[in-house]
């Protein structure tokens, strides 16, 4: 009779465990080539935009009916347009308008949002107005707003650069007075509170320094929304004038002809995608490298 209380036998071979990976282990080295093409790609744009004058072979509005609508050529590079403009001298003189246009709309909604969003995180009071205030200008849409104030004020550089500030301000608000809202509840800011700090030293030290990371991100989300704004203004002809060359207003005249020559709006237009994306490729690796929660996710 088998003896009931025996142990039981153990298996005679042990079968192999089999590891699932969910997920493919990504290389730190692959993550930190897009970011590198994003940099040289900007920077060489950047210079050819400073350098145009140097560079561009031609005078960008200088008209030659007799070179109308040529292709590729040794003279013309990038062809010339329907009034025989050189197309590689305006997009070169374009890249200029449009990087003027985008930092500038960066600069001036960090520069005007963040003493709004402190003030606004800060006191309680004054967040009830402001962020009413701030809400009203994003329920209106980016693109009708600087048309009609395009149309009301004329199309020029300072008008249309105004126009694409004025909506990128309030999400620069929202986002230092959220930040704001958080640093002012720890410790360290309640006991400069507690022992009499001064009102701007306790902005200038303890709280702004606290948003300085996240305005980074996002001045170069700032600069390349207003780079693509400032290019769909010009597009519909809502933008700077025709007499100054920029990515939008070439690839509005180019496409009249787009059928008979898509060279007029494939190079502005490639130009235009290169800098956005590159743009947004720095924010993003900005993003990952200032922000230490993400920077644990990717050590894990």
């Amino acid at each position: 009779m088998a003896n009931r209380d025996a142990a039981p036998t153990a298996p005679a071979a042990s079968q192999p465990v089999i590891k699932r990976q969910l997920l493919p282990r990504i290389d730190m080295a692959d993550l930190k080539l897009a970011p590198t093409i994003a940099a040289v790609c900007l920077f060489v744009i950047v210079v050819a935009a400073l350098l145009a004058p140097l560079i561009a072979p031609y005078d960008p509005i200088a008209m030659n009916p007799m070179e109308r609508l040529q292709g590729a050529s040794a003279a013309h590079p990038f062809g010339t347009d329907a009034y025989g403009r050189d197309v590689l001298s305006r997009t070169l003189y374009g890249a200029r308008m449009s990087l003027i246009v985008g930092i500038g709309a960066a600069l001036v909604a960090v520069l005007i949002g963040l003493p709004l969003g402190l003030f606004a995180g800060f006191f309680r009071w004054l967040d009830a107005i402001l962020m009413r205030i701030m809400d009203g200008l994003m329920a209106i849409p980016s693109i009708l707003l600087a048309i009609a104030i395009v149309s009301l004020a004329g199309s020029s550089l300072w008008t249309v650069l105004f126009a694409i500030t004025i909506p990128e301000i309030p999400r620069v608000v929202r986002l230092v007075r959220s930040v704001v809202l958080s640093a002012r509840e720890e410790p360290y800011v309640e006991a400069a509170i507690a022992v009499g700090s001064s009102l701007p030293k306790i902005m200038w030290r303890h709280l702004m320094p606290n948003t300085l990371a996240p305005l980074i991100v996002q001045a170069t989300y700032v600069c390349a929304s207003a780079i693509l704004t400032e290019a769909i203004l010009s597009f519909l002809g809502a933008g700077i004038g025709t007499e100054t060359p920029s990515w939008g207003n070439i690839m509005s005249e180019g496409r009249l002809y787009f059928q008979l020559k898509p060279s007029l709006i494939f190079w502005p237009g490639l130009f235009l995608s290169i800098t956005i994306l590159s743009i947004n490729i720095l924010g993003d690796t900005a993003r990952d490298v200032m922000d230490p929660k993400l920077g644990k996710k990717r050590q894990a």
